[in-house]
């Protein structure tokens, strides 16, 4: 038997409003991960800037401290060590 070119037609138009609806998903989900990953890199952009402006606000307050001195300490000598034999 065979098939009348309506019901291939038929299928075929069934297979390609399956497809077509799956590329939709797909493309709508593209879309939102894009929004997202776009959001997120403005979030990002603006807390590092808010962070380094609180950097900069609390560095012009903070009176500069002197460099801490180290003791120089005296060297002594290693001591020798013998020959054996």
């Amino acid at each position: 038997m065979t098939k009348t070119p309506s019901r291939i037609s038929a299928a075929r138009r069934n297979a390609e409003t399956l497809l077509n609806q799956s590329m939709r998903r797909d493309s709508n989900l593209k879309q939102e991960q894009e929004r997202q990953s776009e959001a997120m890199a403005f979030k990002t952009a603006k807390l590092r800037e808010l962070r380094l402006a609180k950097e900069a606000a609390e560095k012009e307050l903070e009176p500069p401290a002197p460099a801490p001195k180290r003791p120089s300490k005296p060297r002594q000598p290693k001591p020798r060590r013998s020959k054996q034999t």
